[in-house]
């Protein structure tokens, strides 16, 4: 409002309204001095006086109008406010129902093992140069995170902490590699090494190895952890979906799509501590 009394418009209204009610006033006191010619003065200011009163009208509707309009104006940024404020708590209300979720699968777990200690972690970057899916949490020593820690899903595993900075950590996948774990068929109990390579990556799967041309593995059977070296016993690793013969040695190997799908993982869950963690006897990185 308060530019509109500074711009060049109101200044010209103003103006032509003080001097018509000037000449309308000067009209009118020579009509009351000259009392016989009062109708023909009377006559003469009327459309003065006309004008006069109409641009003031207008002026006025005018200003109203402007008002108004300041008012709507203002009535919609409180609106809009009061909507994002909504926004933020619905957002609030999501994140929340989405974290309860998340603790709720792992609620199982914690029951089947007491021993377990867990950290929740939230991904924040992916290595996108590393074809084995490795990416970073926004947890590191600070908050009790230690190299080689597991890492997993309410899916299964999805690998250990490879390196460690004071709240960030790196986590390498069961697609690399670098990690190499004891495992077991859990139908068979037949044992091998889980240990990805670039070839089954590709594909978001890894290698199941070493295992004895007598076992009795098949397709579609469950992969877990046999809790020898830094992984406990029994987390789920994936299901087997072919069979082949190592062509470097006698025994045979799978392949294994892991339960935890590493592309489309958001949250994950620590486990900081587990009873005989720490007894290495398979080497990651090996």
């Amino acid at each position: 409002m308060r530019f509109f009394f500074r711009s060049r418009q109101f200044k010209v209204i103003l103006t032509i309204l003080i001097a018509l009610i000037a000449v309308s006033v000067i009209f009118s006191v020579i009509g009351s001095q000259l009392s016989p010619q009062a109708n023909i003065v009377g006559t003469i200011t009327a459309p003065f006086r006309t004008a006069a009163t109409s641009i003031w009208n207008a002026f006025e509707d005018y200003v109203k109008a402007f008002n108004e309009g300041n008012r709507l104006m203002t009535h919609n940024a409180e609106l809009e406010a009061e909507v994002n404020d909504l926004r933020e708590q619905l957002a609030d209300y999501q994140q929340t129902a989405t974290e309860n979720e998340f603790y709720k699968k792992y609620l199982k777990i914690a029951e089947q093992n007491p021993d377990f200690q867990f950290s929740p972690a939230t991904l924040i970057s992916r290595d996108n140069d590393d074809p084995y899916g490795s990416f970073v949490i926004n947890k590191g020593s600070l908050n009790g995170i230690a190299a080689y820690d597991p890492v997993i899903t309410d899916a299964g595993l999805v690998g250990y902490v490879s390196q460690v900075g004071l709240t960030t950590s790196k986590v390498t996948t069961v697609l690399s590699p670098q990690l190499s774990l004891g495992a077991l068929d859990n139908r068979t109990s037949d044992s091998g090494i889980i240990s990805g390579d670039l070839e089954t990556a590709k594909q978001n799967k890894t290698k199941f190895k070493n295992l004895a041309r007598s076992c009795s593995i098949a397709i579609g059977d469950y992969v877990i952890t046999s809790g020898e070296g830094i992984f406990p016993k029994g987390l789920l690793i994936g299901k087997i979906d072919s069979i082949g013969n190592d062509k470097y040695n006698t025994s045979i190997y799978a392949t294994v799509t892991p339960f935890a799908d590493v592309s489309e993982i958001r949250q994950v869950m620590v486990i900081t501590d587990f009873e005989g963690q720490g007894n290495v006897i398979y080497e990651v990185g090996e």
